[in-house]
């Protein structure tokens, strides 16, 4: 009988991690809820999950929820690091707090937690990291220096941890998209045309979705089946990558 597989999926009460969430759970794998928000509850209740509560700007928070994540299904095979959120303003006037809570949240909480279950996934000889990395994991845009200084120090981060990972039969990919049709996409809309003096309508069609070759945004479904693959036996030859679903944007 092939051996039940564990999740934790951060940032998982809406988007792109709920998504994932669902998706790992229906696959088959029983998976940890994390979020900030209690919200995150109805959603393991929702796909036979555990639910835990923790803020990621908090490095003591991190460390409970890497203990925590474990004791109702008694280990972590797949981590996937999704917590995000996003701060648009220009660098001469952006808060200096935004922007160390921003590292916390999307960089050194995927480190603590990659710090906190590699071992184990190496003892066991199998294990999976997906780190969600973004477009500015590879380019930037203007108003979101912090976010794009975050996305590309976790494919750092992928980068490294899969050359140490790799020989014991631990994968770490980076899943990296343009604009997915989110709660913290939209809230970015906003933001922009607040920035720019232009439309909402006008900042996706003008500015997010100008580079790219599909003129959409992507759904968070789309992103969960590359996610979904990338925790499979199937994938087991791939790591250190960059997966790209960028709508054609970096074939430019």
């Amino acid at each position: 009988m092939k051996e039940e597989r564990v999740a934790l999926v951060t940032g998982a009460a809406s988007g792109i991690g709920r998504a994932v969430a669902e998706r790992l759970a229906a696959e088959g794998m029983r998976v940890v809820v994390h979020d900030r928000d209690a919200a995150g509850k109805a959603v393991a209740e929702a796909i036979g999950g555990a639910f835990v509560q923790a803020d990621l700007a908090d490095p003591h928070e991190v460390w409970r929820l890497a203990v925590e994540a474990r004791r109702p299904f008694g280990r972590v095979d797949v981590l996937v690091n999704n917590a995000g959120f996003q701060h648009v303003d220009p660098l001469e006037r952006f808060p200096l707090d935004a922007w160390q809570t921003m590292q916390q949240v999307m960089v050194t909480a995927p480190f603590q937690l990659i710090r906190s279950y590699l071992g184990k996934m190496k003892q066991r000889g199998w294990g999976r990291v997906i780190n969600m990395g973004s477009i500015h994991s590879l380019v930037a845009s203007p108003y979101k220096a912090a976010y794009v200084t975050a996305k590309h120090a976790l494919l750092g981060l992928t980068r490294a941890a899969a050359l140490e990972a790799g020989e014991a039969g631990v994968t770490v990919n980076a899943v990296c998209p343009a604009y997915v049709r989110t709660p913290l996409v939209e809230r970015q809309i906003a933001a922009q045309a607040l920035n720019l003096g232009i439309s909402e309508e006008e900042v996706v069609e003008k500015v997010m979705l100008e580079p790219a070759a599909i003129k959409r945004l992507i759904e968070p479904a789309e992103v969960a089946s590359l996610v979904a693959w990338l925790a499979s036996d199937a994938a087991g030859a791939v790591s250190g990558g960059c997966y790209t679903m960028d709508l054609g944007w970096t074939a430019r």
